[in-house]
């Protein structure tokens, strides 16, 4: 069976981060702290590590990441061994193993087994006994854990471990074998409850072992006892695996992966993302040789590290997350910066996994017809709005109303809800009033972005490149000017070129400066410490570019 060190966790990160394999001088200098070590020296330090992990392997004078284990493997001649536990509790800290059964199965059949009560060297909880119908008396002739484990581990040689819920069953196997021989199991895996999943998705929820037995019909009840539970997890992974054949799964690799927890299958995708800057940037996600998605962050570094933990992302992000290949990202010298890149590359790109939809007919507005209201998409001097829902709300709100303006018609509707409620007819006015607030939020929306369109201003950034900051100019309606300025009191020139390019920019109703403006809004309202705001006036903008501090 395939063992590994705890330090071999630390090389593969080692590995994954540089992108390729690592000189062994600089592998030895991370995981042992050596400055200056002989070559050979540091090749016998790490030969144990390379050699007792199956992800790791020696490429000339160098540690690189091995094959996936069962590369080569076709699935009709893998060898299997499943494994079940009983213990005395849930947790391999303070509980431990007293009966293991495993059974052997080898290209595609059932072999031999091997079972054995284990005494745990602990009184044995009558709740375990009531489970399982283990007898505290049967235990103490047993073998002790050492003696038990060890044997099972000569029982499954070098074949892929196979358990439902393997996370449990391993936890206990592990910390025996590690108390043994210092290391871990590394055998390839494969969970029949996450194999499971994937693989009858849409068919059945229950995918409990004895749900799975009765689902499959297959020969042996589970009892709650280490062997037959072996077995009939024997026999539900017989019929799994051609379910997994018809998906395309060929090799025992491509089983593990199948086979992988979430949270597995995207920590082996981590190293898409190593190296990545602490910097504010844009990042997409490729798959397929599509876009599949886009994003912006402060810390590309730690944005992109998120993806990989265990919190679950928004189902479209998920099927992103699935179907990655290939995370592209290109700094920026700001979080506005960046946003505003994102929003660029969403309207080019519209990728799938965006909420945001970049389509043109998402810009809504409304529309008034005599006394008729409605959300449209075609372009009015009512918007656009930030959403459809509120469009639609809004307009029924005011179908009826002759007004020239929404805003003139909430106080008549505000007092026809008053007088709803006086007559007792709570539903209607309930009706009314949701409608109210959907009006008041295009009120307010409309509102702002005549304000921001009134705006005559300069946003200052740090730039990405040296010496430089960027600034943008707001006027007109839109970002009438984008310029990288040095950062210098002597900087005239570029800002004159600047301010004459915002001065001859026309003004601007389209939506997508819309989209821009509210953009910037957004920042305005909650400026990072970096950014700094200055009329749009030649002075006022050399001072702040002299004086802002460079990103970092």
């Amino acid at each position: 069976m395939q063992l590994s060190f705890d330090a071999a966790d630390r090389l593969v990160e080692l590995v994954e981060a540089r992108r390729g394999p690592v000189p062994v001088d600089d592998a030895a200098r991370a995981l042992f702290a050596l400055v200056q070590a002989p070559t050979a020296l540091a090749r016998s330090l790490l030969d144990d590590v390379v050699a007792g992990d199956a992800r790791l392997a020696w490429r000339g004078a160098s540690v690189g990441l091995a094959n996936p284990p069962g590369t080569d493997v076709l699935l009709e001649q893998a060898h299997f061994v499943v494994v079940d536990l009983e213990t005395t509790g849930l947790s391999p800290r303070t509980s431990r193993i007293c009966e293991i059964g495993a059974q052997r199965v080898r290209a595609l059949a059932l072999e031999d087994a091997y079972e054995t009560l284990v005494n745990p060297g602990v009184p044995l909880p009558a709740a375990v006994t009531h489970l399982t119908g283990i007898q505290p008396r049967d235990l103490p002739g047993a073998p002790a854990v050492t003696t038990a484990v060890r044997r099972f581990v000569g029982f499954a040689g070098d074949a892929a471990l196979v358990a439902h819920n393997a996370r449990f069953d391993l936890a206990f196997l592990d910390r025996e074998v590690e108390r043994l021989t210092g290391r871990r199991i590394a055998a390839p895996v494969v969970d029949t409850v996450w194999l499971a999943r994937r693989l009858l998705e849409g068919r059945t929820r229950r995918v409990g072992l004895a749900a799975l037995a009765h689902f499959f019909g297959v020969p042996t009840a589970p009892c709650h006892r280490a062997l037959p539970d072996a077995r009939a997890t024997a026999e539900i992974l017989l019929v799994l695996l051609g379910l997994a054949q018809e998906r395309g799964a060929r090799t025992l690799a491509d089983l593990v992966e199948l086979a992988a927890p979430r949270a597995r299958r995207l920590h082996a995708k981590r190293a898409l993302v190593a190296g990545a800057p602490q910097r504010p940037g844009v990042y997409v996600f490729h798959g397929g040789g599509l876009p599949l998605y886009v994003g912006r962050a402060r810390d590309l570094r730690a944005r992109l590290r998120s993806y990989f933990g265990s919190t679950r992302q928004r189902p479209a992000v998920e099927a992103a997350l699935g179907a990655l290949e290939r995370v592209e990202w290109r700094e920026t010298g700001s979080e506005l910066e960046a946003a505003l890149e994102e929003l660029r590359l969403l309207r080019t790109l519209r990728p799938p996994g965006n909420a945001r939809s970049t389509r043109p007919d998402r810009h809504v507005y409304l529309r008034r017809r005599g006394e008729r209201w409605s959300a449209t998409t075609e372009q009015t001097r009512f918007g656009p709005l930030p959403g459809r829902a509120v469009a639609r709300r809004a307009a029924r709100a005011l179908d009826g109303h002759a007004a020239d303006d929404p805003a003139a018609a909430l106080p008549s509707l505000r007092a026809r809800i008053r007088r709803l409620a006086a007559d007792q007819r709570f539903e209607d006015a309930a009706r009314l009033r949701d409608r109210v607030h959907g009006l008041e939020e295009a009120v307010a929306a409309l509102e702002e972005l005549e304000r921001l369109r009134r705006l005559r201003v300069c946003v200052v950034v740090p730039a990405r490149e040296p010496g430089f900051v960027r600034t943008y100019a707001l006027s007109g309606g839109r970002i009438a000017s984008t310029r990288l300025v040095p950062r210098s009191v002597d900087a005239r020139a570029e800002t004159a070129a600047f301010l004459a390019d915002a001065d001859a920019a026309p003004a601007s109703r389209a939506p997508e400066d819309a989209d821009e403006l509210r953009l910037v809004a957004s920042f305005l309202r909650r400026p990072p410490p970096e950014l700094r705001v200055v009329p749009l006036e030649p002075e006022a903008i050399r001072a702040v570019v002299a004086g802002l501090p460079l990103a970092a």
